[in-house]
């Protein structure tokens, strides 16, 4: 079984996501945003997860790109392979369904708890809200209709369900070396314009990681057996 796995080539690295579909039996092909003019399309792939990403959706500098990875989605769709979108891959999944990214009235960066929906509590599994996510975006997306929000922070809807696809704002994917190479650089400059100590957000990491990768694991096979639905 073949994953499509859409990323940027500086970021392609799926994480503790990657570990746990790889437990499951999957492999992965790259498709690399800024190498879309080589994809070869869909054959042979039952799953796509669509991973983060420094941009945003609306951005005109990168509008091929983006769109080359929505025009994939909506093949997955039509042919019924289930999409996993995360952070900038879900903002991409709420596009293409009907919804839209637009910028968040707040950011969201760190370790950050968010809260089961009212109306889909039943819906919705325990670890979703149990502990911290990491995340790290300011952008938001709108739910089309027919989706499903069972989860959302004050910042907007955080894991979306619209059919097969789930789309999820935060990054369950994260491990320590992922954190430590998004903070530094222009991510340590990043962190310095909205406040935040590089030294703190390490901590916290190293304090919440472990117990993320469990709760990874455990949102993988919810995505495979309850959502996607597939062996």
């Amino acid at each position: 079984m073949r994953v499509a796995l859409i990323a940027n080539a500086s970021d392609a690295d799926p994480g503790y996501v990657g570990f746990h579909l790889r437990r499951r039996g999957y492999s992965f092909v790259e498709y690399l945003r800024e190498q879309h003019e080589t994809w070869v399309g869909l054959q042979g792939i039952s799953l796509v997860v669509a991973l983060g990403s420094s941009w945003s959706t609306y951005w005109p500098e990168v509008a091929e790109a983006t769109s080359a990875e929505r025009n994939l989605m909506r093949q997955a769709i039509d042919r019924g392979i289930p999409i996993l979108g995360i952070c900038f891959g879900g903002q991409q999944l709420s596009t293409v369904l009907g919804g839209e990214v637009t910028r968040a009235e707040n950011h969201e960066i760190g370790w950050c708890t968010i809260a089961q929906v009212g109306e889909s509590q039943e819906l919705c599994p325990n670890f979703l809200t149990s502990a911290p996510w990491m995340q790290w975006h300011y952008d938001k997306f709108s739910v089309p209709s027919g989706a499903s929000v069972l989860a959302d922070s004050p910042v907007g809807p955080q894991a979306m369900v619209a059919g097969r696809h789930l789309a999820l704002q935060f990054h369950p994917e994260v491990t320590e070396t992922m954190v430590r190479n998004w903070s530094s650089g222009e991510g340590a400059v990043e962190l310095q314009n909205v406040g935040m100590r590089r030294e703190d957000l390490l901590e916290t990491t190293s304090a919440n990681v472990e117990d993320a990768q469990e709760r990874c694991g455990l949102l993988v096979d919810w995505f495979l057996d309850a959502i996607a639905q597939v062996n």
